[in-house]
């Protein structure tokens, strides 16, 4: 027999058994195409991560078209993983020789490349053990040091708060895990709560930790499900305590502008986590609020019902400082502000019938005003003043302009029916002047939790 065809039916007989030897490369296939996907990863938990790393040529599946996700993972196998997903990684120490792996062993460039970036580091008598099964803890450490993540909380007070196993951890992995914790990196599957740092790391799972490590660097989204990632709004996070802050922010418009006497919903984004007495995040940058701009005290303040993380909602008892900051609409500066401005309904009928509509630009966000604000002005008014609201309401959720009086009402978005109309034409009748109050919702905002908030 011919060295080719010997080398040929060594090849086939390891494909046969579903084996490697230590100087060979796994046998993988190219990446499937976006129409393509591996034959025993359909409904997966990780199906996105895989897919989206797949196309990436960070990891790949076999000959037989299939992903194996359930296989664990080589040391020498996940330094080629690192390795691809990132290329650029600095070189922060020498290369180590290791005695086990020889230069011309198949992950010879990527176990050094792994050793010289700070990934992984081998065993003492200069041993890296490229064909052991890498565990989880190990493979979050080796995360965690590469990427450089430090602890930014006391590491015990995280692991506790976030793990019901985290008495399991080694000590060499507590710091790297806290590190990635505090990162997203750390996926438990199917039990959040559960870390089992010494379990082997299967390929589903090593794949998940590399997708979060590449969204916590800003190169990918994540795709992994929210309810499998430690310390994202879980049971473990134990809620938030009276007193506590939530920055805000409002990204449909620069400020919003409404009458002193005005009601108005809106939905706020928090700006940035928000982490309990324990140091763990408790709520989530991009969760959102929603609640109702109201009268108090001469000014505005944002009074919240309801918090939203992940899809689930949770009641929020949480409020804003009084904003009083005024300005006139018949001011010549006051045009400039109307510009990326949010307008509440009466505010902005206000402002149209005082300076005209060609303000009121088709760009402009209109706040609806509440039904309940609505019945409430409504109250103790003319019949011949409600019948005119009437119209204004079916105007407004026509998308016409309705005419009341000397003011020329332009709705842009978004008005309904009769109780927008008797919001705003009792508001105009008892009249709020010439003065507007306007909210910078980025710094005026921020929310104060005012009773402890349970996330069961």
């Amino acid at each position: 027999m011919s060295k080719v065809l010997k080398t040929q039916s060594t090849t086939a007989l390891l494909v046969a058994l579903g084996m490697t030897t230590s100087s060979l490369a796994p046998l993988a296939v190219p990446a499937p195409s976006l129409a393509q996907s591996f034959s025993d990863v359909q409904g997966n938990w990780a199906q996105s991560c895989i897919a989206d790393l797949t196309q990436r040529g960070i990891i790949s599946g076999y000959p037989d078209g299939s992903f194996r996700p359930s296989n664990p993972v080589t040391r020498a196998e996940f330094a080629s993983m690192v390795g691809k997903a990132f290329p650029t990684a600095a070189r922060v120490r020498n290369a180590t020789q290791f005695v086990d792996v020889p230069s011309s062993f198949w992950a010879y460039n990527a176990i050094t490349f792994a050793s010289q970036t700070g990934f992984l580091s081998g065993y003492p008598g200069g041993v890296f053990n490229p064909a052991q099964n890498i565990p989880r803890a190990q493979v979050l450490v080796s995360l965690s040091s590469g990427l450089g993540y430090s602890p930014a909380q006391p590491v015990a007070t995280t692991l506790n708060a976030t793990f019901t196993d985290a008495g399991a951890i080694p000590a060499y992995a507590q710091s790297g895990i806290a590190a990635a914790t505090e990162k997203r990196l750390v996926v438990n599957y199917p039990d959040v709560k559960y870390l089992n740092p010494n379990q082997l790391s299967s390929r589903a799972e090593v794949s998940a930790f590399l997708c979060q490590a590449l969204s916590s660097t800003g190169q990918s989204a994540s795709v992994i499900p929210s309810q499998y990632i430690a310390g994202v709004g879980s049971v473990q996070q134990g809620g938030v305590l009276t007193g506590t802050a939530i920055p805000v922010k409002y990204s449909a418009a620069q400020r919003i502008i409404v009458a002193p006497n005005e009601s108005a919903d809106v939905t706020l984004t928090v700006a940035q986590d928000v982490r309990n007495s324990q140091g763990v995040v408790a709520i989530p940058a991009g969760s959102q609020v929603v609640g109702q701009l109201v009268p108090a005290n001469g000014g505005s303040q944002f009074v919240a019902r309801t918090l939203i993380i992940n899809g689930q909602q949770y009641a929020l008892n949480a409020s804003s400082n009084v904003i009083t900051t005024t300005r006139n609409v018949r001011d010549p500066n006051f045009l400039q502000i109307l510009g990326g401005a949010a307008l509440g309904s009466a505010a902005a009928a206000g402002i149209s019938g005082i300076t005209g509509n060609q303000h009121i630009t088709a760009q402009t966000v209109l706040l609806g005003t509440s039904l309940g604000a609505g019945t409430a002005a409504s109250v103790g008014r003319n019949v011949g003043s409600t019948v005119r609201d009437a119209a204004i309401g079916a105007a407004l959720a026509a998308g016409v302009a309705g005419l009341t009086g000397d003011r020329t009402i332009t709705p842009k978005k978004v008005f309904t029916g009769v109780g927008a109309g008797a919001t705003l034409g009792g508001i105009l009748d008892r009249g709020s002047g010439d003065e507007v109050i306007v909210i910078n919702p980025n710094s005026d905002l921020t929310l104060t939790v005012n009773s402890n908030l349970s996330l069961p």
